[in-house]
C-alpha cells in the first residue's frame, strides 16, 4: 500500500524544519522500522535513502521511506578519488555542502536507509554515518536491516519525490576519527591495532582488488573479516555481544587504540561502526585511504600471511 498523502504532509513538515530548533530524538546508532515509523514527520528529522541504482531500475522512484530524500550511495558524492586514491573523505567545503543540500542543519536528526540486502551494501550506510560522524554531527542512526526491514515490517511507502529546502550544515571536523598515513605508521611503531576488515583471502595476500597495488596487508594488522559484523539469521547488525566476541577473539591487545581499513574505506567502516558505535570501544579511527592509498608508494610496506 502506498501512503502519497502521508509523503506530501512530511515533505511539508520538512520543508519548516530550518525554522525549527530540533531535538536529539535517539542516542543509538541503530534504529528499527517501528521507531521510525513513530517518527516520521518529527521536526528536525531528514531521512536519507542512499540505495544505488541497480540493472533493474531506480529502487527509490519504486518506492521509499515517506518523507526520504535521495542521495545515492556511488551518485551523491559521499567519497571522492583525491591524488589516485578512490574513496577518501572528500574536501569539506565540498560534503558540507552535499549534505546542506539534503536539508540538514547542524541540529537535524538524520536516518540513513540502505537497502540491507547484505552487509556489504549495508556498509554504504556506516560509511555514510562516519562521515557525519567525522564532520561533528551526532545526531545520526542507520535504519538496521534498511529498506527490506522495513517494507518487510509493513510500513508505508511513498512514491512521491521529496526536494529538500537546504539546510545550514557546517562540518566541525574531528581529526581524531580519521587515520591517515603519519598515523597508520606510526601504528605500526607502536603496535596499535590496526583491523583489515578484508576477506581472509585478500589479507593473507592471495587476492587483491584492481586499486590496490599489491598483495598483502599492513604489517602488525589482524584480519575481521567484514561480514563477521552481520546477522544473517535476523538480516540485521551484529549485536554488541557478538562483536565483544569478535574483538576477544582478534587478540587485540589494548581496545582503546584501534584503525580499521580495508580497500577502500567502504567495508573498513563496517568495522569502525561495529567497534566504535555498537561495542563502544574508545578511540576507533578509520583509515578511509586504506590499501589502494597505501599501496600507491612502494616505500610503504605491505606484508603476506603464510
Amino acid at each position: 500500500m502506498r501512503f502519497n498523502v502521508l509523503a506530501t504532509a512530511l515533505v511539508l513538515g520538512l520543508a519548516a524544519v530550518g525554522s525549527a530548533h530540533a531535538e536529539r530524538l535517539t542516542d543509538q546508532p541503530l534504529v528499527d522500522a517501528a521507531w521510525l515509523n513513530g517518527h516520521l514527520g518529527q521536526p528536525g528529522l531528514v531521512i536519507i535513502d542512499i540505495r544505488d541504482k541497480t540493472k533493474d531500475g531506480a529502487p527509490y522512484a519504486a518506492g521509499h521511506v515517506p518523507g526520504a530524500v535521495e542521495a545515492q550511495y556511488s551518485a551523491y558524492g559521499w567519497r571522492a578519488s583525491i591524488d589516485g586514491a578512490p574513496g577518501l573523505l572528500p574536501k569539506l567545503d565540498d560534503i558540507s555542502a552535499r549534505i546542506a543540500a539534503l536539508g540538514v542543519n547542524d541540529d537535524t536528526q538524520v536516518v540513513i536507509v540502505p537497502d540491507g540486502s547484505s552487509i556489504s551494501e549495508f556498509g554504504g550506510a556506516t560509511r555514510v554515518y562516519w562521515t557525519f560522524k567525522v564532520l561533528g554531527h551526532d545526531n545520526v542512526t542507520i535504519l538496521d536491516g534498511g529498506y527490506k526491514a522495513w517494507t518487510a515490517a509493513g510500513e508505508p511507502v511513498s512514491t512521491d519525490v521529496v526536494t529538500p529546502k537546504a539546510g545550514t550544515f557546517v562540518a566541525k571536523f574531528r581529526p581524531e576519527l580519521r587515520a591517515e598515513v603519519a598515523e597508520v605508521q606510526q601504528a605500526i611503531k607502536d603496535d596499535v591495532n590496526l583491523i583489515d576488515a578484508r576477506s581472509v583471502a585478500q589479507f593473507i595476500g592471495k587476492e587483491k582488488t584492481s586499486t590496490v597495488k599489491e598483495l598483502g596487508t599492513i604489517p602488525t594488522a589482524v584480519n575481521i573479516n567484514f561480514d563477521k559484523f552481520w546477522d544473517p539469521q535476523t538480516n540485521r547488525f551484529a549485536s554488541k555481544a557478538a562483536i565483544e566476541a569478535l574483538v576477544q577473539q582478534a587478540g587485540l591487545v589494548d581496545k582503546d587504540g584501534v584503525i580499521t581499513f580495508c580497500n577502500t574505506g567502504h567495508l573498513a567502516s563496517i568495522a569502525w561502526f561495529g567497534l566504535s558505535e555498537v561495542a563502544g570501544l574508545k578511540h576507533v579511527r578509520l583509515y578511509d585511504g586504506s590499501m589502494s592509498q597505501w599501496t600507491l608508494d612502494p616505500a610503504r610496506p605491505v606484508v603476506v600471511q603464510n
